[in-house]
């Protein structure tokens, strides 16, 4: 019996020894985390995004017309006129020109679900914009602007049909046919002289807001070559009066008469002294040019004077007499009216508009018939040398030289012949 008790008693104290030999396995493993391998966790569950209902809006674009006012943009847009007004007050306060609005300017008002404008965005040119939203009765403004990118090009081509096809074939604008015109208005007639074949080349400031093009600056030299004789205008800032072109000996290109009383019109009878009448008939002396150009297209004064005569002049229809210094007169007929402000004894100044190409008195159509009178007697306005503007000073000549080389060299590197 004894026996048995002894057995049962160490089986007993065996199994105790084996309990108390797990739990400090159990307890080593995860008092001693870096001496066992990680527990293993269940997946978090998914939860799906919350989704916010989205309120509609509504975005009106509205495009700036001739002649509009940003109270009447605004209101076309949808605004009530009071909130239009508050607005456009607001825009000028924050630096909006008011009186220039520029065609084509855009506004963009944002609308909620209620009707209620959220937003208005104005962009006023391209370097400078606004953005307003309502804010206690009125309107919190806010304006971004933008630096002008200024970069310096080469533009250059070949006349093939007229000058303004050679430039938007070079990838430019007619605007820049007018500068580089106006560079040689006064050694060039554009109207009567341009030919298939002549070439220009320049350098010209263009601006531009981030990579979009927006408009052109100074063109700072060009050079038009016609008839085997080239053309140079380097310009040079001078600081009285203004920046200004000159040829390479440093004369003005802006002499005191300009070579054409029209601008891009085609010659429709040269100067000369037989020239068969197409009314009166007979050969007569025809001491003028004539310029076809439809009904209405601007006549310039050629050059600064007073009015001798406007109004009727018998055959000559509609005319404009003006007299000049140095002995010249000019002469412009057929016209089809002439300003109110163009009468005898008045003052007009160089490019001055003083009436509109017609086709009154002895006319076979539309046309002006323009004369020069040199001391009493008829020149050819074509080939006639005329009084330059101021040079450039004998103390900057030196300056004003190194420069053009320095410029030309430049134009020909970028733009060969």
């Amino acid at each position: 019996m004894m026996g048995v008790m002894q057995k049962r008693s160490l089986a007993a104290a065996g199994l105790l020894a084996a309990s108390f030999l797990v739990l400090g396995v159990s307890v080593h493993r995860y008092v001693w985390p870096g001496m066992a391998q990680a527990p293993h966790w269940l997946p978090e569950p998914k939860v799906e995004p919350l989704v916010v209902p989205a309120y509609p809006v509504t975005v009106r674009s509205v495009e700036m017309k001739r002649g509009d006012t940003l109270v009447q943009a605004l209101a076309r847009g949808g605004l009530q006129q009071r909130s239009a007004t508050l607005l456009a007050t607001q825009f000028g306060k924050n630096g909006a020109d008011l009186r220039k609005i520029r065609t084509g300017a855009t506004i963009e008002i944002t609308w909620n679900s209620r009707n209620e404008p959220m937003e208005v965005r104005y962009e006023a040119s391209p370097w400078l914009s606004f953005a307003a939203r309502p804010a206690s009765g009125g309107w919190r403004v806010g304006r971004a602007e933008t630096v002008p990118d200024m970069r310096v090009e080469a533009v250059s081509g070949v006349v093939q049909r007229s000058l303004f096809d050679a430039v938007e074939r070079a990838g430019e604008s007619a605007r820049l046919v007018l500068a580089l015109v106006d560079i040689f208005s006064s050694d060039f007639d554009f109207t009567a002289d341009t030919r298939a074949g002549d070439r220009f080349r320049l350098l010209v400031e263009k601006r531009y807001a981030g990579d979009t093009f927006v408009d052109y600056g100074r063109i700072l030299v060009a050079q038009y070559a016609s008839g085997g004789k080239t053309l140079t205008g380097v310009g040079f800032d001078r600081g009285v009066p203004r920046f200004a072109h000159y040829d390479l000996a440093g004369q003005s290109l802006r002499k005191s008469f300009l070579k054409s009383p029209l601008e891009f019109t085609r010659i429709t009878s040269g100067f000369t002294y037989a020239r068969p009448h197409p009314i009166l008939g007979g050969v007569r002396p025809h001491l003028a040019i004539d310029y076809g150009a439809p009904v209405g297209t601007p006549v310039r004064a050629v050059a600064d004077g007073v009015v001798v005569h406007a109004g009727w002049n018998g055959g000559n229809g509609i005319q404009v007499h003006l007299r000049h210094r140095s002995g010249y007169e000019t002469q412009y007929n057929h016209l089809s009216r002439i300003p109110s402000d163009v009468r005898a004894g008045a003052r007009v100044h160089q490019k001055q508009i003083i009436g509109n190409v017609g086709a009154t008195g002895l006319a076979t159509g539309p046309h002006l018939d323009y004369r020069i009178v040199h001391n009493g007697t008829f020149v050819n306005p074509l080939s006639e040398k005329f009084i330059p503007g101021e040079p450039i000073p004998a103390g900057a000549r030196a300056d004003f030289t190194r420069f053009s080389r320095e410029l030309v060299a430049r134009l020909e590197t970028a733009a060969p012949f």
